[in-house]
């Protein structure tokens, strides 16, 4: 618990078997998660057993994909504040204590990988990707007249319980982009937001999608048609919300 609120973690897992129980006892470390919640989207042999060295509470979604991993985690706890976070030991738990001061304020806080000086060596944030999240960052601030904005793709970030039942009637996406998709989510339904620079650290195994360049340009314009297809629906989601 965190200045009088509880405090979920949600890590979904894929191919991070030999990260993943290195990452949840760094925030069973903190001392003020009050759960942990590992979604298995069909992880590779052995995560399971890593997991049990842990704290943290295993559930299967067979659904691939890493929305369809985040909404199963996100419906699994009832905490006042989640955490979504990788196990890939991307992202330090110790950040977390970074976030939350913000949650006093804001609905959303958002990680950032893009300051040079929390990107640590051998990260995987080439020019292609910090540029590209950069440029798709400034694309939402233009649309929506957002606060400041420097990266849609950092998937480190702390939302409060009445803002996920806000807007988890609208999530469409069970695959990549749905990082970005909750993100808008917030933007579009004027929910508060900050965004908060981050550590990023080398990843521990390969990414599924970021690891390859075709697949990352693919996800780029993905995420351009994403902005777009929310911003014509940004009416709507005000006037559910009020």
């Amino acid at each position: 618990m965190w200045n009088g609120r509880t405090i979920a973690v949600v890590l979904p897992t894929f191919r991070e078997r030999n990260s993943i129980a290195a990452v949840v006892k760094g925030f069973e470390a903190l001392g003020i998660v009050d759960e942990i919640v590992v979604v298995n989207n069909n992880a590779e042999v052995g995560t399971s057993a890593e997991v049990a060295t842990t704290s943290a509470r295993e559930v299967l979604e067979t659904t691939q994909g890493y929305g369809a991993a985040i909404q199963r985690g996100l419906r699994e706890v009832d905490a006042d504040l989640v955490c979504v976070c990788e196990p890939d030991a991307t992202f330090n738990p110790d950040d977390l204590l970074k976030l939350l001061p913000y949650s006093v304020d804001c609905d959303a806080v958002f990680g950032s990988r893009t300051v040079s000086t929390f990107i640590w060596s051998g990260a995987n944030m080439n020019w292609f990707l910090r540029w590209g999240n950069w440029a798709v960052a400034k694309l939402i601030e233009i649309l929506y007249n957002t606060p400041y904005l420097s990266d849609v793709g950092c998937t480190y970030r702390v939302v409060s319980r009445e803002c996920i039942q806000r807007i988890a009637p609208e999530f469409r996406s069970n695959g990549s982009r749905f990082g970005l998709e909750m993100q808008l989510l917030v933007v579009a339904t004027s929910d508060r937001f900050v965004q908060v620079p981050v550590n990023y650290h080398p990843r521990v195994g390969e990414s599924a999608v970021t690891g390859d360049v075709r697949k990352a340009f693919a996800l780029g314009i993905d995420m351009i048609g994403l902005v777009l297809r929310i911003r014509l629906r940004r009416e709507r989601l005000r006037a559910a919300r009020a």
